[in-house]
């Protein structure tokens, strides 16, 4: 694996994260994650089969996400790559408008090449 295959799986991390602050959902649906797509959370596991499956607590401001104003990479490490998919164990953390901490989640982000695009297969995390 090149260092310029792990930059562009990086890469899809962070545009991820900017289509989940600018609230595009259309844009993770279309362009930051490949389905079926994969998400373990809250002692369950969800499969979004395809992109209108796609659903997000953090966008609809439910749960733990209630007061969700933006998210941050506290931390992203490759921790293993291979042909066509980059393992990354990360830390986010959810603020409030105001600035205030909600919360930090370690993770777990599986991020593949499929089709020649760099998307997000799979995630665990600790957050609801």
């Amino acid at each position: 694996m090149s260092e310029s295959d792990i930059a562009a799986a990086r890469a899809a991390m962070d545009g991820f994260m900017a289509a989940l602050n600018a609230e595009d959902a259309e844009a993770i649906r279309t362009r930051w994650f490949h389905f079926p797509h994969v998400r373990f959370h809250s002692s369950r596991v969800t499969v979004f089969q395809t992109p209108a499956d796609y659903a997000s607590i953090v966008l609809a401001k439910t749960g733990q996400a209630a007061e969700w104003a933006r998210s941050a990479w506290d931390y992203v490490e490759c921790v293993d790559a291979g042909p066509g998919k980059v393992h990354f164990r990360v830390q986010f953390s959810r603020y409030r408008k105001d600035g205030s901490l909600i919360g930090s989640y370690r993770s777990f982000y599986i991020v593949t090449l499929k089709d020649g695009r760099w998307a997000i297969e799979g995630r665990s995390s600790w957050a609801e």
